[in-house]
């Protein structure tokens, strides 16, 4: 079959010989309602500063469910899938791991918001490179995929830059975190895009939503060769 960012495939697969459900549509919208929320209080929208309320998405939706889901792609064989959706609910995990008074790592550096900063930095710097690992392998897949981790690593490199660029108080940079909010936006829209793709079918739907392959992916060189 053709990549397709629904099945969380960037290269053309075999669907499994085991009788399971197509977990990505789960980690997708696991890993995108929990960026949207943390990407509006990001983005400061209504005036909202605090992510208190994102700790416990991060936690069950984003972190364990999207954990879940990435495990049984690995049952189905998505070598892709299972290393992007559980590595993304292990990062919301620690996400929220961080952002849990009861843990101390806060508390750790004793009120100096600046070392904090830069050490969250270090964490977000992590996820950038790891998130342009995943963008390489979507190339030759479609514009709705590519997109999707385009955006996300845009992202973490605002969010990164942004805790490097501290204010006079040791906050982070309010432009790049709020610029990082509504990539964050975009981002979770490409993710429910992909999962939604990968929901609807002939059986339960009307329309299919468009993914858009690129001209040099396998699917249109096959059906050019076909043609010809």
């Amino acid at each position: 079959m053709p990549a397709f960012g629904g099945a969380f495939q960037p290269a053309p697969y075999k669907p499994s010989f085991r009788k399971f459900a197509n977990p990505a549509p789960l980690g997708l919208c696991a890993f995108a309602l929990t960026t949207f929320v943390l990407s509006l209080i990001n983005a400061q929208t209504r005036g909202v500063q605090i992510p208190a309320v994102v700790v416990g998405c991060a936690y069950a939706y984003g972190g364990f469910i999207q954990l879940l889901a990435g495990m049984w792609e690995m049952a189905v064989g998505n070598t892709f899938g299972a290393t992007a959706l559980s590595s993304y609910g292990g990062f919301w995990i620690s996400w929220a791991i961080i952002q849990t008074n009861g843990f101390g790592l806060v508390a750790a550096y004793g009120g100096d918001k600046a070392d904090l900063n830069y050490a969250v930095g270090f964490f977000l710097a992590g996820w950038f490179i790891f998130t342009f690992m995943c963008l390489l392998c979507t190339f030759k897949s479609t514009l709705a995929f590519f997109a999707l981790f385009l955006c996300l690593d845009i992202t973490f490199l605002l969010l990164t830059i942004a805790h490097f660029q501290l204010g006079p108080d040791g906050h982070v940079h309010v432009g790049l975190s709020k610029a990082a909010g509504i990539m964050g936006l975009i981002t979770a829209f490409f993710a429910w895009w992909n999962a939604l793709a990968g929901m609807l079918e002939t059986s339960n739907s009307f329309f299919m939503v468009p993914v858009m392959h690129f001209p040099w992916s396998e699917k249109v060189k096959n059906e050019k060769a076909a043609r010809d």
